[in-house]
């Protein structure tokens, strides 16, 4: 790529407001970027979704982020990791990552028994996607899964201190009781804004972020092929939504460690039977 390409943004995807974790995670790794983030708020939950609706949601995305001409896509979003990538990466000629394998790889890295736990959505983990990254990584690992889909739901809704979410997660966790696993990961990038409360639950058990993992992939990514910006001017973000919320601001907010000035909200059409979306000019947010 020549100058003026690497000045270009990176895209960051995700169905919510946790997408926001890997570009905070990728904003610490390479402060010198610029990113553009689409949240799809008005399709939240993916996990739920049939795999066509989230491949037609992914694509939307995708030809929009395209369109704000983005230099490297990440698919912040485990379940649209897990469905779309394979297929969006064949018809894409920029570089995509998603948050999976980095994931697996950490988690490979850093297991001492073997037993690696891995919670998502119901999407992800119906996909066997974490099954599959991590026993490619190494075939002698065992893999217990659980869906927890009221998680999601629970941090949109900004619970992250509340009872509730502690209630549900011990309820969630017995699943792994008997398992002796060493190794947990946040198979969702939601869910390092409940690490710590992740952590209370499951005791002395390694926590692999997708949010880190998947940083330190671009990272390398960034380095292996020289695509940091030659100049920093107009560094920063630039968020759009497809819906918006209040909890989307304040907790996106506590995410970035900084105040989100402006959001602008994209609006949603079709064409010709495909999913398309576009910026709606009277969306912007203050």
């Amino acid at each position: 790529m020549n100058n003026c390409d690497t000045d270009r943004p990176i895209g960051v995807f995700d169905s919510g407001v946790g997408g926001l974790t890997v570009a905070a995670a990728i904003k610490k790794a390479l402060p010198g970027e610029s990113i553009v983030y689409l949240g799809d708020l008005l399709h939240l939950p993916y996990g739920s979704k049939s795999g066509k609706a989230v491949l037609d949601f992914t694509r939307a995305a995708v030809n929009f982020m395209l369109g704000r001409g983005i230099k490297l896509l990440v698919i912040a979003c485990n379940t649209a990791t897990s469905v779309a990538m394979h297929i969006i990466e064949k018809e894409l000629d920029i570089p995509v990552i998603g948050v999976i394998e980095p994931g697996a790889q950490s988690a490979c890295s850093v297991t001492e028994n073997g037993r690696i736990g891995v919670i998502g959505t119901t999407g992800t983990i119906k996909s066997g996607a974490y099954e599959r990254a991590l026993k490619k990584k190494n075939a002698s690992v065992s893999v217990f899964q659980k869906d927890t889909p009221l998680l999601v739901p629970l941090i949109e809704e900004g619970w992250i201190g509340h009872p509730v979410l502690k209630m549900v997660l011990e309820e969630y966790f017995t699943f792994f009781n008997s398992t002796s696993i060493d190794t947990m990961v946040l198979g969702c990038t939601h869910y390092p804004l409940i690490r710590r409360q992740i952590q209370e639950v499951t005791g002395s058990v390694h926590i692999v972020d997708s949010a880190e993992t998947t940083a330190a992939a671009v990272k390398s990514l960034f380095e292996n092929h020289r695509l940091g910006r030659s100049s920093e001017a107009g560094v920063g973000y630039e968020i759009f939504l497809t819906d918006y919320t209040d909890n989307f601001r304040s907790v996106g907010e506590k995410i970035l460690q900084r105040k989100i000035d402006t959001v602008t909200t994209v609006t949603l059409r079709y064409s010709n039977g495909r999913v398309m979306y576009r910026e709606n000019l009277y969306g912007e947010l203050v």
